[in-house]
């Protein structure tokens, strides 16, 4: 009667604690939309299958890969590090070190490696290895977690504060599971030194690129499972629309290719569980009270969507294998072959997509 009454105290305590204990997030109730089926321009593959893996062992959470015009490709790893590799990743050399978690990067007109650092703020790296740092906030409120840039033709560098209430330590996880909005679409103007608030109230705002002929922005909301695009120039300037929305996955970085292109990185499938706690706000508090070895994070699925200049699925390359390269987290096209990041990875990949 003792053990069966200990017992019954213990798993008491559990749900107590798991119930109960408070946590950092007040997640607010939203509607998930139903997920898509993987069918059509979506069916599985195995099209990511023959990625080969580069730099493995030289860093972890190599978020973001950057072609550079001379052929090479730059990485930035949770250390602060910034490595230039090689195309084919067989050596490599470091740039600089931010001192901080650079993630997404894009080089300007000037040679500048410009960096979003989620600790440091916006970064410019420049030829010389010199490195400035170009702001820290915007409207008054400090940045949380800068993520993703991109720069435009003339030198404006449009970059996401993916949130303004919580750091890089949980990737993002606490953000989407909070739910409220605290993403931010900004833009850096360089003549002037002014950060400027384009978007808020994103649902953790993630990759950023700029379309053709500079007309639009687009920047991903993880948290909601769609892109957003905001009109830079035309009739439209100033708006936003859905670029493309209720995704299969959370989508994370994007990448126009110069052409007809944009690259789309999916993390991580939809979630049934976290889809169906949408409405239910006291249950999302329940991942944060496990103890961290427990709590989810991505299913380890690869899958990059191919999208037209309308956001229409063109192709979807997947690697669903245990053993392939995911999550992946960026994807960028240069000289035949599509480079892959994951910043849960210890290596970045490429895959060849036209013959040599």
């Amino acid at each position: 009667m003792r053990l069966q009454t200990n017992i019954a105290l213990v798993v008491l305590a559990a749900s107590g604690y798991l119930l109960f204990w408070p946590v950092p997030i007040d997640p607010a109730a939203w509607t998930a939309p139903p997920s898509p089926a993987l069918t059509g321009p979506y069916a599985l593959n195995q099209d990511l299958g023959p990625a080969q893996r580069l730099g493995t062992g030289v860093g972890e959470g190599p978020e973001t890969v950057t072609p550079d015009a001379e052929g090479g490709v730059v990485v930035g790893y949770k250390d602060g590090r910034i490595e230039r590799f090689a195309a084919d990743g067989s050596r490599h050399q470091t740039l600089a070190n931010t001192g901080g978690r650079p993630f997404g990067h894009s080089f300007d007109t000037q040679g500048n490696l410009i960096i979003a650092d989620g600790l440091r703020g916006l970064l410019r790296l420049t030829p010389g290895g010199k490195l400035e740092t170009l702001s820290t906030q915007a409207g008054g409120v400090p940045f949380r977690f800068p993520d993703d840039v991109a720069v435009a033709h003339d030198g404006t560098i449009y970059f996401s504060d993916a949130s303004s209430k919580f750091g890089p330590a949980m990737l993002g996880f606490d953000d989407v599971l909070e739910h409220r909005g605290h993403g931010r679409l900004l833009k850096y103007d360089p003549a002037s030194g002014q950060t400027s608030v384009l978007l808020d109230g994103l649902q953790f705002a993630n990759g950023v690129t700029v379309g053709p002929d500079d007309a639009y922005v687009l920047v991903n909301e993880t948290g909601s499972y769609d892109v957003l695009r905001y009109w830079l120039k035309g009739d439209q300037a100033g708006r936003h629309e859905v670029f493309i929305g209720n995704l299969p996955g959370l989508p994370d970085g994007i990448c126009f290719n110069g052409r007809d292109t944009f690259w789309l990185a999916l993390v991580a499938p939809r979630d049934k569980l976290l889809d169906a706690m949408a409405d239910l706000p006291f249950l999302r508090r329940i991942p944060l009270r496990l103890p961290q070895a427990l709590q989810p994070g991505p299913a380890r699925y690869g899958m990059v969507l191919n999208l037209d200049l309308d956001g229409k699925v063109r192709r979807s390359l997947q690697d669903p294998r245990p053993q392939g390269f995911a999550p992946i987290t960026d994807a960028k096209e240069a000289n035949g072959y599509l480079y892959l990041g994951s910043v849960y990875r210890n290596e970045f990949a490429r895959l060849r997509l036209s013959a040599p």
